[in-house]
């Protein structure tokens, strides 16, 4: 490998050094970690070395039922993804497809997704409880306005040209969007989707944070008011 693109502006370089640089970052960071812990310069309470964690982590599984925790938040996450998805998406294609769809929808979506997910948490308590029910409404919220807005630039970007030709080839406007608008959309629609579970998690986090009896937001707080610092940290990673 010529070692001069590594310094070279959008170079490529081998499949098998990425990977390795990669797995070096995650490295790098335990290292210091280790480092600093181990030498005793931040004290264990704050701070656990990385075995501490982990021990932390099999206590979470052995005593509390840490498995609850992850299936509590993992169910909550994709039911509340699963409706953000069945609606957004479609909205966001309307949106990116018809200019009359884009100037009723959008000033509203747009206005919206600027509003922080975990304002709504006190709304929704009132509303729906401090069951499930609220934390997948926080989930809905947060994902959906940014889903449908990312998804109508997706479709916006799909060039006219590719439409105008199907035009000329005697194709109907569903046909169209069925057939060319939809499948050509796809590939972004997947890789904004993905994004949006990313930030999903954040948002069930907050969401479990407040009234909540399982979930890893849940088991965050109980560790912090029991001062388990390794607790936290494993349900961060988590």
């Amino acid at each position: 490998m010529d070692w001069r693109s590594l310094l070279t502006p959008r170079a490529p370089i081998p499949r098998s050094f990425q990977i390795c640089l990669g797995f070096g970052g995650f490295a790098l960071i335990l290292l210091i970690w280790w480092g600093v812990t181990w030498l005793g310069l931040i004290q264990p309470f704050f701070l656990p070395r990385p075995d501490q964690v982990l021990r932390s982590g099999y206590a979470l599984f052995a005593e509390l039922d840490f498995l609850a925790d992850i299936w509590a938040s993992t169910y909550r996450i994709l039911l509340g993804f699963l409706v953000a998805g069945l609606l957004g998406v479609p909205l966001g294609l309307l949106m990116g497809t018809f200019r009359a769809a884009e100037a009723l929808f959008e000033p509203l979506v747009g206005f919206v997704r600027y509003m922080p997910a975990s304002a709504f948490i006190p709304l929704f308590i009132l509303w729906l409880g401090i069951g499930d029910l609220e934390k997948v409404a926080i989930i809905f919220v947060g994902s959906f306005f940014q889903l449908a807005l990312m998804v109508t630039v997706v479709a916006r970007a799909v060039p006219m040209e590719i439409m105008e030709t199907a035009y000329t080839l005697g194709a109907s406007r569903m046909q169209v969007i069925l057939r060319v608008l939809l499948p050509a959309s796809m590939p972004g629609i997947l890789d904004t989707l993905r994004i949006i579970m990313g930030w999903a998690w954040t948002y069930i986090i907050v969401a479990e944070l407040v009234a909540s009896e399982a979930g890893l937001g849940y088991r965050i707080l109980n560790s912090q008011r029991l001062l388990q610092t390794g607790n936290i940290i494993f349900s961060i990673i988590t």
